[in-house]
């Protein structure tokens, strides 16, 4: 899998550092709150369990997946919802865990979607955050890293169910996808 990677952008520790950074900031902002983490399969299973480890204040989690991509580089446009959420949302805090925002198509679409539960108040948490592909407005509360356009796979993130388990976050070679 190394030799797939052109370029290591975060190292674990890098990671770890700026996880715990973002999960002391969100325990201070949600104080008091019935917050509950929805983490966002697959890609944002790995910074989801990390988060969590690390905020200080109770919080339910939950988890929704959705796909937009399928197995290609690009998204469809097409949001299909393959997992819901197991609990009622209504008058609670949600905070969107996301391993990358890139054109923001899902996650606007996903948004609107949750609105209609009627929840107290619904925010993200991306790891990544790759402005230069947005196609749709989106107001993102707490973002670990900004990324180049570029195509970005480990910790969590993959290209084709694979690279999911590199502990590091690097840029995928392009004759590996290009093929």
């Amino acid at each position: 899998m190394k030799e797939d990677i052109k370029e290591v952008l975060f190292s674990s520790d890098t990671l770890s550092e700026k996880v715990r950074e973002l999960a002391e900031k969100i325990s201070e902002d949600y104080k008091g709150k019935d917050l509950v983490v929805v983490g966002i399969l697959k890609g944002s299973v790995i910074f989801a369990a990390e988060l969590i480890k690390n905020i200080s204040i109770q919080c339910e989690i939950d988890f929704m997946a959705v796909s937009s991509y399928g197995n290609s580089t690009e998204t469809s446009g097409v949001v299909r919802i393959l997992k819901d959420l197991d609990s009622n949302i209504e008058g609670k805090d949600i905070l969107i865990v996301e391993d990358i925002v890139d054109t923001g198509t899902t996650l606007k679409y996903l948004l609107g979607y949750l609105k209609a539960r009627k929840a107290n108040s619904i925010e993200i948490v991306s790891l990544l955050n790759k402005p230069a592909r947005r196609k749709v407005e989106l107001d993102v509360k707490y973002i670990g890293f900004e990324v180049p356009d570029a195509f970005i796979v480990g910790y969590g993130i993959d290209y084709a169910e694979r690279y999911r388990n590199l502990p590091y976050i690097g840029i995928l070679k392009p004759e590996v996808y290009e093929k």
